[in-house]
């Protein structure tokens, strides 16, 4: 592995004139950088201590004001430039797409009605309740209809059409209310925006995301239909989610072009159901939470694919961990821990 990917901890120079070093970035990127503060030398050696313990983490991006100020790979884990699955962090990239779908006209808005572009995959006779499921009801996990995901997720990924599947799920709970966190909600978004585009998601992701933002996203799995999976398995790399968690907390402008709507951003961060399983807060596809009074707003895949977004101190936060192991709810405890007891306190203190 290349000695530039092992770096020690970087710590901004007390002249706060920006990082030491470029981090081993091998791109430029259009995301618009600024003076900064830097981060607390010593809450920031804590964090590196810390962060080394886990087995399981294999990258970790710090970036405040768009500088990039910790950037580390862990565990023997790839280059902060090569692509790696995401997991549920897809969510947060889908909502953005749906975003900006909006603002292209190619969707009227959170209200429409998924069922009339979706209508030839519907049950022959559907739940009236089928009629009323928005756009907003997809992204906030409000659908209503019985989850894909956990125990009902191999059944939903092994059918002969995924569309179909999760729209035949029976109501467990009326439109616009309880949340079921749902794979298939997600995946259904991505066969909306592939039918009202009559281009992939890929292809939408790529032109909508990729080319403004300077980064690659490569092909991802899709179902039997050839629609790229929405809200899971999506590919990229741990710099590349630091460049969209900046894309949010820069309001959705790159380099002086907008890219996403200032209105998405604020409506995917409202707050519109709670996780029975964490606890959190959640929008449209990110998770909402404070530490230490600061709001933050956080993407979350399964393992520990993780983009923090901490507007107030400017700050961008990315760890990977592996994909692969087994649940471990201590693991996610530890990345929110050094996040709200490190990184926060560090960019409160400043260099």
């Amino acid at each position: 592995m290349p000695m530039r990917l092992i770096l020690p901890l970087l710590i901004v120079l007390a002249a706060c004139d920006g990082p030491a070093s470029s981090a081993g970035s091998t791109t430029s990127n259009p995301v618009a950088r600024s003076r900064t503060e830097g981060l607390d030398a010593a809450l920031m050696r804590d964090m590196q201590v810390k962060a080394s313990a886990l087995p399981r983490l294999r990258s970790l991006l710090v970036l405040r004001d768009g500088q990039t100020l910790t950037a580390r790979v862990f565990n023997d884990g790839p280059s902060l430039d090569r692509p790696v699955n995401i997991k549920s962090a897809s969510k947060s990239v889908m909502s953005a797409l749906i975003g900006i779908a909006m603002q292209r006209g190619v969707f009227d808005g959170v209200d429409q009605p998924v069922l009339p572009l979706l209508k030839r995959d519907a049950p022959a006779d559907p739940d009236p309740r089928l009629a009323r499921v928005t756009i907003g009801n997809l992204l906030s996990m409000q659908a209503g209809l019985e989850r894909t995901s956990g125990e009902n997720y191999g059944r939903w990924v092994s059918s002969p059409n995924w569309v179909r599947f999760a729209l035949a799920r029976p109501f467990v709970a009326d439109p616009g209310t309880a949340m079921l966190y749902s794979t298939g909600s997600t995946h259904l978004l991505s066969a909306m925006l592939t039918r009202a585009t009559g281009k992939s998601t890929l292809a939408n992701a790529r032109a909508w995301l990729g080319e403004p933002l300077g980064i690659a996203i490569p092909a991802w799995p899709g179902d039997p239909q050839g629609i790229y999976f929405g809200g899971n398995e999506m590919k990229l790399s741990p710099r590349a989610l630091a460049w969209f968690g900046e894309l949010y907390r820069l309001g959705g402008i790159v380099d002086g072009r907008r890219i996403l709507p200032a209105q998405w951003i604020e409506q995917s961060w409202t707050p519109r159901a709670v996780s029975p399983w964490s606890g959190k807060e959640y929008g449209y596809g990110w998770f909402l939470t404070e530490m230490r009074g600061h709001p933050v707003r956080f993407a979350w895949g399964y393992g520990g694919q993780m983009v923090y977004v901490i507007p107030d101190l400017r700050l961008t936060v990315v760890m990977t961990s592996d994909a692969n192991g087994a649940r471990d709810t201590g693991h996610i405890d530890t990345l929110h821990s050094i996040v709200e007891n490190a990184v926060v306190p560090a960019a409160e203190r400043g260099a």
